[in-house]
């Protein structure tokens, strides 16, 4: 079955509510509100003031976890830091859901590479998900949406590693060693497929997803140095099924007539991004049919 997938062409803060409304659900509980919050001196990531009125909306908390990657938010003290810097803490509850130990593991039905996912303790507090997702390209992954979101943006920095090596590596002080010992690409990426399946099992249908396609560039927002965005704005979507707003966003980008379209689809062809939901789908996470619906 086609799943439904809202899309409007405006990107603002209120076309953002908006398109949350038109999903027509209600998250109860606790809600948790994942957004990629930004490496230090990245400059597309979507600034807390963008998203205020959404989060506001459903009065809920923002939540990230440390990373494990050199940078500015590998370490809690460092990433808290950050977060303050980057003014999320001015509008928001904010949890960093791994700051401190222990870690939890959620189990992963059928997967190939994990059978669980690593994720920071906080992760059982909520009781739903609101899944903020900035589109753009990824270094690794090819591109960046609603399932990279759900899988390496929701793990614990023992997640990423778990994640990254296919299942190889599971304690966070792997993650130095792992960089250099990355598996085939396409077990990456099913390990990312297998993660989502996770948050996504975990929470049934007390998740919500919406993509903001705009500041597309190449780079991920954990690029401390990321090229400009090559794509002009396209818009927000909305849908209750993370493989079909990801397969959408890419498909847009296939449609797209900008000059830029064949430099960010190299970035994703390259890395097999395509790959991620197609094994999402096998998975049951979503479906690759979806009915896209203007506003």
């Amino acid at each position: 079955m086609a799943s439904k997938v809202y899309f409007i062409k405006d990107v603002t803060a209120e076309a953002v509510v908006k398109m949350y409304d038109k999903l027509g659900i209600t998250l109860p509980g606790k809600v948790a509100v994942k957004v990629h919050s930004g490496e230090e001196g990245n400059q597309n990531y979507l600034k807390p003031e963008f998203w205020k009125p959404m989060v506001e909306h459903v009065n809920g908390t923002i939540v990230e976890c440390n990373t494990a990657y050199e940078g500015e938010r590998n370490y809690t003290d460092k990433h808290i830091k950050l977060l303050k810097r980057h003014g999320w803490n001015e509008f928001f509850d904010v949890d960093l859901m791994d700051a401190e130990g222990p870690d939890i593991e959620i189990p992963i039905k059928n997967g190939t590479h994990l059978k669980t996912d690593i994720m920071g303790k906080n992760f059982l507090n909520y009781d739903s998900m609101l899944v903020l997702s900035h589109f753009k390209g990824h270094p690794m992954g090819g591109y960046g949406g609603a399932l990279k979101q759900l899988s390496i943006g929701c793990a614990s920095c023992a997640g990423k590693v778990k994640i990254h090596s296919a299942g190889k590596y599971n304690k966070a002080s792997e993650q130095d060693v792992v960089w250099n010992d990355l598996p085939e690409q396409n077990a990456f990426l099913e390990s990312m497929a297998e993660a989502a399946s996770a948050v996504v099992d975990h929470f049934g249908k007390n998740i919500a997803f919406i993509n903001v396609m705009a500041n597309m560039s190449v780079d991920c927002d954990c690029c401390a140095v990321a090229e400009d965005p090559c794509l002009k704005d396209i818009g927000i979507l909305a849908s209750l099924d993370p493989v079909a707003i990801d397969r959408a966003c890419l498909d847009l980008v296939y449609a797209s007539k900008d000059v830029g379209r064949d430099h960010f689809l190299e970035r994703v062809t390259s890395r097999n991004g395509e790959h991620t939901p197609a094994t999402a789908a096998k998975l049951g996470v979503g479906s690759l049919e979806y009915e896209l619906i203007e506003l």
